[in-house]
């Protein structure tokens, strides 16, 4: 069985005091281990949530209640291989992103071996987001699941509601922690055990199988005296010091330069609770999950760099298929206070696109993505404009930073202006509106962004390899 399909993303979570509005916001790249890997925007109603879910990879199989609500969901574009929903929101505003893929080492995997037919990123938001009414329920719900069937990887999985932000950890088949984000926190995940200290006489803020404290002593797991989940549970490889530390060590780097100043890119002891010396924005999101160490020595696009042989893996290339940052706003009604900004293919040359949540549908060049190449697809116009950026990278980065800012520009006046539209409607009108609303956000974003496009292919064609100019001869 391949596994390896999506596995190897980067999260951001933002609590609500760290964040420029007040909301709750978590981020996660979904990277595939190829660089095509076509997504779509869905929204999926109850009548078609299935009722006897059978995963497609691991055959996991489980009876799911009868009694979902509606979610978005950000699903492969063909099911062959599995849903591998990702990220989303539901009915009752709570949000969930999985997952995060991390490490575990050799003692774990030893004392609780991964199970080939447990569960697994291709099933979790599918079996958990429609049937959860708060992030704290979410975790409660997979824990138990962990518990009872297993897994067969190691992951990171994020839920939020308007209040709260829940990180949680697998290790091994069965075992599990979580921990609740301070609302004064961020936090960077790359696909290694994050979670530090845990404190077993706050269940406000840390959740955990029921064996895991006897499960460490009798496998004496634990080296130290205090109880770190990371040091008990994760890796310290080299591969984590190229592949993972680097990410965090980038944006730690950028929220709060002052606490990494004296560690590098390889460094075994990042902080996973972290404070930024400012308040975070979207824009902040976005530029951190759209990174390749821009301004540092390991920038692949840096002039005389050989992007082959860069130490380190950076967070925005060519392998992201879809990142979604989810907000949630404490100051408008709930009926429209969940955005889902959404972008598809490589996070350097796309743009955020701000939904709202509460809709029956969403809009069909976001939703219709196909596995054939269409330039009337959201999914496909991003990934053809990442080809031609990655090529050439300096001749075309203006336009794309310029098509970036506007549509960002764009987005945030969007949402004030339907915040103020919808303002006491309620039911299905609103639901209407909101959708149609989404309609033109879509339609504008897609026209600006086949412009780039154009651009892009005008600009760059002239100069490609075995061109001939006859005026030269």
């Amino acid at each position: 069985m391949d596994y390896t399909t999506h596995s190897t993303c980067t999260t951001i979570l933002v609590g609500k005091n760290a964040s420029y509005d007040g909301s709750t916001i978590i981020a996660r790249n979904e990277d595939a281990g190829v660089a095509v890997n076509p997504k779509k925007f869905v929204v999926v109603q109850p009548e078609d949530q299935p009722r006897n879910y059978q995963s497609k990879l691991s055959k996991f199989s489980i009876k799911l209640p009868d009694n979902p609500v509606r979610y978005t969901s950000v699903p492969d574009a063909t099911p062959e291989k599995g849903i591998w929903g990702e990220a989303g929101v539901n009915a009752h505003n709570v949000a969930m992103s999985a997952t995060e893929t991390i490490t575990t080492n050799p003692r774990i995997l030893g004392a609780d071996p991964l199970v080939k037919n447990g569960l697994g990123e291709e099933d979790l938001l599918t079996i958990t987001l429609p049937y959860i009414k708060s992030a704290k329920a979410g975790v409660e719900r997979v824990g138990s699941l962990l518990e009872k069937y297993g897994t067969y990887e190691s992951n990171g999985i994020i839920f939020s509601d308007v209040n709260d932000i829940w990180y949680m950890e697998t290790a091994g088949g069965h075992h599990w922690v979580a921990q609740r984000i301070p609302d004064d926190s961020y936090v960077i995940a790359p696909n290694q055990t994050g979670i530090q200290e845990i404190d077993f006489d706050d269940p406000d803020h840390f959740m955990y199988a029921s064996d895991l404290k006897n499960f460490v002593e009798q496998h004496h797991l634990n080296l130290s005296d205090n109880f770190n989940f990371r040091k008990i549970f994760g890796s310290d490889t080299q591969l984590d010091h190229h592949y993972n530390t680097p990410r965090a060590w980038y944006g730690q780097r950028y929220f709060n330069p002052e606490t990494v100043k004296d560690k590098s890119p390889m460094s075994h002891d990042l902080s996973f609770i972290c404070h930024a010396n400012r308040k975070i924005t979207i824009e902040d999101i976005k530029f951190v999950l759209s990174s390749h160490y821009q301004d540092t020595p390991y920038d692949p696009f840096t002039p005389g760099n050989d992007s082959q042989k860069m130490p380190f893996r950076p967070i925005g290339f060519n392998r992201n298929q879809e990142l979604s940052v989810i907000q949630l706003r404490p100051y408008v009604p709930s009926d429209y206070s969940a955005i889902q900004w959404l972008a598809f293919a490589a996070n350097p040359s796309n743009t955020l696109v701000p939904f709202f949540t509460n809709v029956q549908d969403t809009p069909d060049c976001y939703r219709d993505t196909t596995k054939i190449v269409d330039s009337q697809n959201a999914y496909w116009e991003n990934r053809l404009i990442s080809l031609i950026a990655a090529d050439h990278y300096h001749a075309v980065m203006d336009d794309i930073e310029a098509y970036q800012d506007q549509l960002m520009g764009y987005g945030h006046k969007r949402i004030t202006h339907i915040d103020n539209k919808v303002e006491g409607l309620s039911g299905s009108k609103l639901t209407a509106s909101l959708q149609a609303a989404n309609e033109k956000t879509a339609d504008h974003v897609v026209k600006a962004t086949r412009k780039l496009l154009t651009t892009m292919l005008t600009k760059t064609s002239n100069g490609v390899a075995g061109s001939f100019d006859r005026k030269h001869y």
